[in-house]
Protein backbone atom coordinates (compact mmCIF):
# COMPACT_ATOMS: atom_id res chain seq x y z
CA UNK A 1 0.00 0.00 0.00
CA UNK A 2 1.35 3.39 -1.02
CA UNK A 3 1.67 6.06 1.67
CA UNK A 4 -0.53 9.12 1.11
CA UNK A 5 0.93 12.11 -0.68
CA UNK A 6 1.36 15.12 1.57
CA UNK A 7 0.00 18.50 0.56
CA UNK A 8 2.43 21.33 -0.10
CA UNK A 9 1.43 23.08 3.14
CA UNK A 10 2.10 19.86 5.11
CA UNK A 11 5.56 19.54 3.54
CA UNK A 12 6.42 23.18 4.22
CA UNK A 13 5.21 22.82 7.82
CA UNK A 14 7.42 19.72 8.28
CA UNK A 15 10.44 21.52 6.79
CA UNK A 16 9.88 24.57 8.99
CA UNK A 17 9.47 22.53 12.20
CA UNK A 18 12.31 22.77 14.75
CA UNK A 19 13.11 19.07 14.16
CA UNK A 20 12.40 19.30 10.43
CA UNK A 21 14.90 18.14 7.85
CA UNK A 22 17.30 20.70 6.41
CA UNK A 23 16.01 20.27 2.88
CA UNK A 24 14.19 22.49 0.35
CA UNK A 25 11.01 21.97 -1.61
CA UNK A 26 11.88 22.42 -5.29
CA UNK A 27 9.73 21.32 -8.19
CA UNK A 28 7.65 18.94 -6.10
CA UNK A 29 10.70 17.21 -4.60
CA UNK A 30 12.70 17.51 -1.40
CA UNK A 31 16.23 18.54 -2.37
CA UNK A 32 19.52 18.97 -0.56
CA UNK A 33 23.01 19.78 -1.85
CA UNK A 34 26.09 19.03 0.26
CA UNK A 35 29.75 19.84 -0.29
CA UNK A 36 32.21 17.09 0.55
CA UNK A 37 35.98 17.22 0.89
CA UNK A 38 36.66 15.89 -2.61
CA UNK A 39 35.34 13.33 -5.10
CA UNK A 40 36.29 10.38 -2.89
CA UNK A 41 34.52 12.09 0.02
CA UNK A 42 31.44 12.56 -2.16
CA UNK A 43 31.46 8.85 -3.00
CA UNK A 44 31.78 7.95 0.68
CA UNK A 45 28.88 10.25 1.54
CA UNK A 46 26.73 8.69 -1.19
CA UNK A 47 27.64 5.23 0.09
CA UNK A 48 26.41 6.13 3.59
CA UNK A 49 23.22 7.62 2.14
CA UNK A 50 22.80 4.44 0.10
CA UNK A 51 22.95 2.31 3.24
CA UNK A 52 20.18 4.40 4.81
CA UNK A 53 18.14 4.24 1.62
CA UNK A 54 18.44 0.47 1.41
CA UNK A 55 17.44 0.08 5.06
CA UNK A 56 14.39 2.28 4.42
CA UNK A 57 13.65 0.64 1.04
CA UNK A 58 13.31 4.18 -0.29
CA UNK A 59 15.85 5.66 -2.69
CA UNK A 60 16.79 9.24 -3.57
CA UNK A 61 17.82 10.57 -6.94
CA UNK A 62 21.55 11.35 -6.67
CA UNK A 63 23.72 13.69 -8.74
CA UNK A 64 27.47 13.88 -8.07
CA UNK A 65 29.55 16.77 -9.46
CA UNK A 66 33.09 16.30 -8.17
CA UNK A 67 32.71 17.13 -4.44
CA UNK A 68 29.10 18.35 -4.58
CA UNK A 69 26.24 15.88 -4.10
CA UNK A 70 22.63 16.82 -4.80
CA UNK A 71 19.90 14.54 -3.51
CA UNK A 72 16.21 14.63 -4.43
CA UNK A 73 13.43 12.74 -2.69
CA UNK A 74 9.92 12.01 -3.95
CA UNK A 75 7.84 8.86 -3.69
CA UNK A 76 7.54 8.18 -7.42
CA UNK A 77 4.91 5.44 -7.18
CA UNK A 78 2.70 7.66 -4.98
CA UNK A 79 3.17 10.67 -7.25
CA UNK A 80 4.49 13.11 -4.65
CA UNK A 81 6.17 13.66 -1.31
CA UNK A 82 5.17 11.28 1.48
CA UNK A 83 6.23 10.66 5.08
CA UNK A 84 8.84 8.23 3.67
CA UNK A 85 10.62 11.14 2.02
CA UNK A 86 10.60 13.22 5.21
CA UNK A 87 11.86 10.28 7.29
CA UNK A 88 14.73 9.53 4.90
CA UNK A 89 15.58 13.25 4.67
CA UNK A 90 15.90 13.41 8.48
CA UNK A 91 18.10 10.30 8.46
CA UNK A 92 20.34 11.72 5.71
CA UNK A 93 20.73 14.92 7.73
CA UNK A 94 22.58 12.78 10.28
CA UNK A 95 25.26 11.79 7.75
CA UNK A 96 28.41 13.91 8.00
CA UNK A 97 29.58 14.85 4.49
CA UNK A 98 32.98 15.90 5.81
CA UNK A 99 34.43 19.31 5.23
CA UNK A 100 35.47 20.63 1.84
CA UNK A 101 39.14 21.44 1.58
CA UNK A 102 39.94 25.15 1.91
CA UNK A 103 39.95 26.89 -1.45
Amino acid sequence: MRPPVLGESEVIEALDAPDGPGWHLVGGKLTKTVDCRDFVGALAFVSRVGELAEAADHHPDIDIRYNRVTLALVTHDAGGITRLDLELARAVDGVDPGQPEPG
